[in-house]
C-alpha cells in the first residue's frame, strides 16, 4: 500500500520541492504531529465517554458478554492511545541524535496503525451503543453500516485517488 518513496525524506523526487533531506524530514515531521493531534483529540473524547459509562447506574444492567465487549473496547481505547502516542515517544528518545527520517517512518507507520485501530474502536462503540440502546440485530447492521463507510473513505477513496495520481505521473 505504501512505498518507501512515501516516507523516505532523503528522496528529493517524492514530491518535486525544493528542499534539503532535513527540511523534508521536518516537514514530514509537522504534518504528522498534526495528524497524531487530530487523532488523539477523537480517541480521548471515546475513551472518556467508556470510562464514564462504569459509574452510570444502567451499567449493572449489561449482560455478561456485552461487560466484555466493553471491557474489549477500553483496552482497545488504551491501545490506540499508546500507538498514537508512541511517534512522540520515540521522538523524545531519539531527540537530537540526527535520527529525524527515520522517527517520520516509525510515525507513519504509527499512525497507519492507530488509523485501524481507531477505526475498530469507532465501530465497536457504535455497535456496543446499539446492542445497549436497541437490541443485538441493530449493532449487527450498525457495524456492518460503519465499517462499509470506513472502508470506502478511508481506504477505497485514498486508494482511487492514489492510482489516478499514478496513472498522471506515468504518462
Amino acid at each position: 500500500m505504501f512505498s518507501a518513496r512515501d516516507i523516505d525524506p532523503d528522496d528529493d523526487l517524492a514530491d518535486g520541492r525544493d528542499e534539503s533531506a532535513s527540511e523534508r524530514a521536518d516537514r514530514n515531521w509537522n504534518e504528522v504531529l498534526q495528524e497524531l493531534r487530530v487523532m488523539q483529540t477523537g480517541t480521548q473524547i471515546l475513551t472518556g465517554f467508556l470510562l464514564a459509562l462504569a459509574f452510570q447506574p444502567a451499567f449493572a444492567d449489561l449482560t455478561g458478554s456485552q461487560r466484555a465487549v466493553y471491557l474489549s473496547l477500553v483496552v482497545l481505547s488504551a491501545l490506540s492511545s499508546i500507538v498514537a502516542l508512541a511517534p512522540v515517544a520515540l521522538h523524545r528518545m531519539l531527540f537530537q541524535q540526527r535520527a529525524k527520517p527515520q522517527v517520520v517512518a516509525y510515525g507513519h507507520a504509527a499512525l497507519v496503525t492507530a488509523l485501524v485501530t481507531v477505526s475498530v474502536l469507532l465501530v465497536g462503540v457504535v455497535g456496543f451503543v446499539f446492542d445497549v440502546v436497541v437490541d443485538g440485530t441493530a449493532a449487527l447492521v450498525s457495524v456492518i453500516a460503519l465499517t462499509l463507510v470506513i472502508l470506502t473513505l478511508w481506504v477505497a477513496a485514498p486508494l482511487s485517488i492514489r492510482a489516478r495520481l499514478s496513472q498522471r505521473g506515468s504518462r
